[in-house]
């Protein structure tokens, strides 16, 4: 199972970390194309859902992309939230740790990936994981100056 392990150091204390990471439906304002929200109610612990829609802005419309779907699994404030993605194309655990730094704080993002489609999917991994690391780095500066400014 591919994993992708990033971080970065975020000057805030860990709570406003974790109230900036679990408000789910602003996670598009750092969040690289991608429009979060909740299904069925608020996501605030074990068993809450999202949907998030990852791709290119149509005006009016969805993005046009891929939905990716998730419960989460984990939730420990303000240090651990676990998802479990469930959609047809990503596939597995991602998690969110906070590691206080008094107060600062380390924001590490992992996601461990089911590839879809056997070979054709770990081949293609090979050529999108540069692509996935570039875009989560990109999203992990956005992370830090957004929960900053809370």
């Amino acid at each position: 199972m591919p994993e992708l392990v990033e971080r970065v150091e975020v000057a805030a204390p860990p709570e406003r970390v974790w109230a900036a990471l679990t408000d789910w439906t602003s996670q598009g304002e750092w969040m690289l194309a991608t429009d979060v929200e909740t299904v069925g109610g608020p996501a605030q612990g074990v068993g809450g859902r999202l949907a998030a829609r990852t791709g290119l802005p149509v005006p009016g419309r969805p993005r046009l992309g891929f939905l990716d779907t998730m419960v989460i699994t984990a939730w420990d404030p303000p240090r651990r939230v676990e998802v479990l993605h469930t959609g047809r194309l990503v596939r597995g655990p991602g998690i969110f740790e906070i590691e206080p730094r008094g107060q600062q704080s380390t924001f590490v993002w992992t996601e461990r990936l089911d590839l879809p489609f056997g070979v054709v999917g770990r081949v293609g991994w090979v050529v999108a994981r540069p692509f996935a690391l570039l875009g989560i780095r990109w999203s992990l500066r956005r992370f830090a100056a957004f929960a900053r400014a809370r």
